[in-house]
Formats: structure tokens, C-alpha cells, sequence
């Protein structure tokens, strides 16, 4: 029984002087290392929004009557000018006939006055007729003149009642709800609206930004007129999460930050051509942000401390330097932007960096030495090659 336990132990002393020959105690643990380069990040902002119509336009009637007619309905896509509604015409036809009447009875009275004082002035040339009876007549003349003006005036008010009965789009758009049909009173004074007519020609997105990210876009200064100018072009995303495929530009800045929430409130407009967007619907404005010569470095290679982020940089003799990085406030979730602390060309650490401390010797390999010696251990293992596979 002794001798097996001799043996047993040279046998576990004979393995382990094999399979830890190189990594002895003297030897630098491998770590996997990366060479940044600087590169050019296309990050987005993103908004929440709300769309609405270039211009959504409330119609209602200027005159009185029952609703004989309806040319659309709630939906429809209509044109400026179109009929939408006819409203009872007979009694706007019948004052139009009166007024017409009417002028032709103030220019028969006008003319016969005219005669009268034509004829009066002749007279009073030859002293039959006298000074206050010419008074008199001219008087007159200038009565019939002004009522015939009334009268015309009384027929053009007439004719445009009459226009009135046919109400008409004031502009190209989409119907929106219809809540009075034939045979409704309607009136001008009524609360509700016949309909609403959406120009969804062109949409606007309203939406909110936060006044430090605000002044990051219009640092540049300049007029606001220029500041919106140089603005980029911004997207759509839908509620559905796709883009619209049309880009918008945005188009006012509010002058007065809210008090409560730290931002401004902003207007961008977004092309319609196909009628895809609607009034009412929601979305996100994103503004896209274009980072040059920055530094990526993948998140899990970075250590945190007090809010601040640090990697570890190996050094010339193969030691590390718990090193500050500055990164930008926007990244992909899997890696950092580096804006400073870091040049092009140094080398960090990107695996185990929660081990290392500040001035360990390393032995550097690529991560695709890594991942070849991970493989290979995988694969010692199914194989059975117990000694190789845990070196």
C-alpha cells in the first residue's frame, strides 16, 4: 500500500513538470491585446414626435340651412375648391332674384330722376322753375343714385350667400370625420365643425430636445435663421419602427426653454407625397451624428471607477497603465467611442481586465491567438486530452 502511494505521487509530479512547462511560475499570464485605430462612427439621436398636418383646417358654413348634398365622405382625398357639402339653396336663389329686382327698379327710378333733373335745370336757366326746387330735384338724383348702390350691394351679398351653399376645401387635404349629414340644420354659430380638412401634403413632426444637446448642434453660432440651415437632414421612424424613406429638415426653434423640463421645442417637416403619414400619429425624429477620428473600444475591455472609465494600455516592456479614457455620451451598447486618452496605434487590453492591476507584466497575444488556444482546449477536451487541454 505505500509503495503505490510513491508511486502515485511521482506519477503526479512527473505530469505536472510536463504539462506546465511553459507557463511556469516565472511566466507572464497571455492576455489578449488590441491596436486601436481611430475611425469614423455614424451614431443617430432619436426624439419621440408628434406628426401632424401642414395644415388642418376646421369647416364650417356661412349660412344657415339644411344640408341637401354630401360630395365626400370621411377619408376622401380632396382638392382645393371642391365642393364638400350643399346646404338648402331655394331661399338664397329667391333673394338673389329679389335683389336683382331691386337694382332694376333703383336704375329705372335713378334714370327717371336724372330726366327730371335734366329737365329742372333747363328750367331754372329760363327762371320758371326756382333755385329750392333744382335743390330739391338734384337731392333727389343723388337718393336714387345711393339706392341704387344698396341695391347692388344687397344683390352681391345675395349672389355670395348663394356661393356660400356650396361649402368648398380651402385646400388640398384629406377629410376627416363627418358628424352632420343630409338633411342637418347647420348654422354658422354652431360649436361643431361640418369636417376638418387635413393637408397632409407636407407633415410636421414636433418634437422636444434637451438644451445641452441643442447647443452642441448650434455651437457654430450664427443667426437662427442659419443655425437652422445647418442643421442635417433628419429621418422618420415610424410607430412601427421602420423609416419613412423621406428625409425632412427641421425648420423652427422655439426661443423660450421650458423651465421644467430643460428643453426647447422644435418643428421639423417631412414630405407627403404618398400620403403615409396622418395627423395625430406619432413617430421619432433622428438626427444623425457623424464622429471623426474617434477610437473604438468594445465596453468589456473598459473598468469603471467613480463614474470614470479606464482601460489598461500595454507598455513597451510588456507591462499595463491603468490608463482615463473620455468617451462620447452615445454608443452601440457593445463598444465605446473614445474622444480622448487614447491615440491610434496604442495597444489595450480586451479580455480579464477586471484581474489586471496597474503595472502587471503581460504576455500579449492577438484575440484571434485567444480564441485559436480556446478552441484548441475545447477540443483537447472532447477528445479526451485532459493534459493539453488544461494548460
Amino acid at each position: 500500500m505505500k509503495s503505490r502511494l510513491v508511486l502515485s505521487l511521482c506519477c503526479l509530479a512527473l505530469f505536472s513538470s510536463c504539462g506546465g512547462g511553459d507557463k511556469g511560475a516565472g511566466n507572464a499570464p497571455e492576455y489578449a491585446v488590441l491596436e486601436t485605430q481611430a475611425t469614423t462612427a455614424h451614431l443617430t439621436n432619436s426624439y419621440p414626435a408628434t406628426i401632424r398636418g401642414k395644415q388642418d383646417v376646421e369647416i364650417r358654413p356661412m349660412v344657415s340651412g339644411f344640408i341637401t348634398k354630401l360630395h365626400v365622405d370621411e377619408g376622401s382625398v380632396v382638392k382645393k375648391g371642391q365642393v364638400l357639402f350643399t346646404i338648402d339653396q331655394v331661399q338664397y336663389k329667391a333673394a338673389v332674384e329679389t335683389a336683382k329686382a331691386a337694382v332694376e327698379t333703383a336704375k329705372a327710378a335713378l334714370q327717371t330722376q336724372e330726366l327730371t333733373t335734366q329737365n329742372n335745370r333747363e328750367l331754372n336757366k329760363k327762371g320758371i322753375v326756382s333755385d329750392y326746387q333744382l335743390s330739391t330735384s338734384e337731392n333727389q338724383l343723388a337718393q336714387a343714385k345711393a339706392s341704387l348702390a344698396q341695391a347692388e350691394a344687397s344683390l352681391t351679398n345675395a349672389k355670395r350667400n348663394l356661393e356660400y351653399t356650396e361649402v368648398t376645401s380651402p385646400s388640398d387635404g384629406i377629410i376627416g370625420q363627418v358628424p352632420y349629414r343630409i338633411g342637418s340644420l347647420v348654422s354658422a354659430s354652431m360649436a361643431t365643425p361640418l369636417t376638418t380638412v387635413a393637408d397632409n401634403s407636407s407633415m410636421f413632426a414636433y418634437f422636444s430636445m434637451a438644451e445641452r444637446q441643442l447647443l452642441a448642434l448650434i455651437k457654430e453660432g450664427g443667426s437662427q435663421k442659419e443655425i437652422v440651415e445647418k442643421m442635417p437632414k433628419v429621418r422618420l421612424q415610424l410607430i412601427d419602427e421602420t423609416m419613412y424613406p423621406d428625409s425632412g429638415r427641421v425648420e423652427t426653434i422655439s426661443g423660450v426653454i421650458d423651465p421644467t423640463t430643460g428643453s426647447v421645442s422644435m418643428r421639423a417637416m417631412f414630405p407627403n407625397e404618398h400620403n403615409v403619414l396622418r395627423s395625430n400619429s406619432t413617430g421619432k425624429v433622428v438626427f444623425p451624428n457623424v464622429l471623426t477620428n474617434v477610437i473604438l473600444v468594445p465596453q468589456s475591455a473598459t473598468t469603471e471607477i467613480q463614474d470614470k472609465k479606464f482601460v489598461f494600455v500595454v507598455q513597451a516592456d510588456n507591462t499595463v497603465k491603468n490608463t482615463e479614457i473620455q468617451v462620447y455620451r452615445l454608443n452601440d451598447g457593445q463598444n465605446y467611442y473614445v474622444t480622448s486618452g487614447l491615440k491610434a496605434g496604442d495597444k489595450i487590453v480586451v479580455e480579464g481586465v477586471q484581474a489586471l492591476h496597474d503595472g502587471q507584466a503581460i504576455t500579449p497575444i492577438t484575440p484571434a491567438e485567444k480564441e485559436a488556444a480556446y478552441q484548441k482546449a475545447l477540443e483537447d477536451q472532447r477528445s479526451g486530452n485532459i493534459q493539453s487541454a488544461f494548460q
